[in-house]
């Protein structure tokens, strides 16, 4: 199995920051969105045999009290493993270190399979945020399914 770890973007290869690049972008396909928050989170990422990133997790934090999973994506040839999952749980044991009491997560209403893996994780669902992705220059679909809202789901960790 992969185990995560801390990572910083710096301290990267220039062929994983492409593999990392490439990763983010897939959760998430605006670099401008990604790149306001990538340098002021904890980067979390597991790699492969040959030290390809395979999984990455971004974790920004919002206040003393509060932690934003803002990214995550597991390379689509790692998928089914349960890779997200154990960088979840990861996350979820480095952010009580911190004293982090609320963990939230927010995704598309289309992202079933997402929204499945958090409830699995023991987020719960929090509210919804409507229209966000209303006005992206192109319509995003998951399953189907419009892009509209975003869900914001939350687990306590106190």
């Amino acid at each position: 199995m992969y185990a995560p770890q801390q990572a910083e973007w710096s301290t990267l290869s220039e062929i994983q920051q492409l593999q990392l690049k490439a990763l983010l972008l897939d959760a998430d396909p605006s670099w401008e969105q990604v790149s306001r928050y990538l340098f002021q989170s904890k980067l979390f990422i597991m790699l492969n045999d040959q030290a390809h990133i395979i999984a990455q997790l971004c974790l920004w934090q919002s206040d003393d009290e509060q932690a934003e999973i803002k990214n995550l994506a597991v390379d689509p040839h790692y998928q089914g493993q349960g890779l997200a999952k154990v960088l979840i749980q990861q996350v979820i044991e480095s952010a009580k270190l911190l004293n982090i009491q609320t963990l939230w997560v927010k995704t598309g209403n289309s992202s079933l399979d997402q929204l499945a893996l958090y409830q699995k994780c023991g987020f719960r669902l929090s509210h919804i945020e409507p229209d966000v992705f209303k006005d992206y220059p192109t319509p995003m679909y998951e399953n189907g399914i419009r892009c509209l809202d975003q869900v914001v789901l939350s687990i306590g960790l106190s």
